[in-house]
């Protein structure tokens, strides 16, 4: 008859010295991956929707119009008109020729001829205060201008 031994049997430990390098590469890869938002936004905006939609190709050449009601907990008491938002303050439609402006003196001068205003307005904004901005937009020479929408659903 065969005689087994049954001796104690460790199992190995676990080797955790690839460990740091996984969670760096984890770690690195979120830092990448995940873009910060530059801008706090104080207006409340639903996004009006679209078909003929493309994106924008260079982002670094986009400032951002936020056009809507104020949000909840920024307006103040009794005031519930629309809001214009550049750069995480309220301005008006005089200000925005000087935002844009020095938004425009602040880009590379190879980027300037590529700057693009995106509009990102409520969908139940009144066309007038869109059409002062864009009167205002035309004074600071900023003549493209792009609108933000969703695709809509078929």
């Amino acid at each position: 008859m065969i005689d087994f031994h049954h001796g104690n049997h460790r199992v190995p430990g676990l080797n955790t010295s690839s460990l740091p390098d996984l969670i760096f590469s984890v770690l690195f890869f979120f830092m990448i991956v995940t873009h910060m938002r530059k801008v706090i936004l104080k207006v409340k905006y639903q996004v009006p929707q679209g078909t003929e939609l493309t994106r924008l190709v260079k982002k670094s050449t986009v400032t951002s119009i936020y056009i809507g009601k104020p949000a909840y907990g920024m307006a103040t008491a009794g005031d519930h008109s629309t809001k214009i938002q550049m750069n995480d303050k309220y301005v008006d439609v005089a200000e925005v020729t000087d935002y844009v402006s020095a938004e425009k003196n602040r880009m590379s001068p190879e980027d300037m001829p590529q700057m693009i205003v995106s509009i990102k307005a409520d969908k139940s904004t009144k066309m007038g205060v869109i059409t002062d901005v864009k009167q205002a937009l035309r004074k600071a020479k900023a003549l493209k201008i792009s609108y933000s929408a969703t695709e809509s659903k078929k």
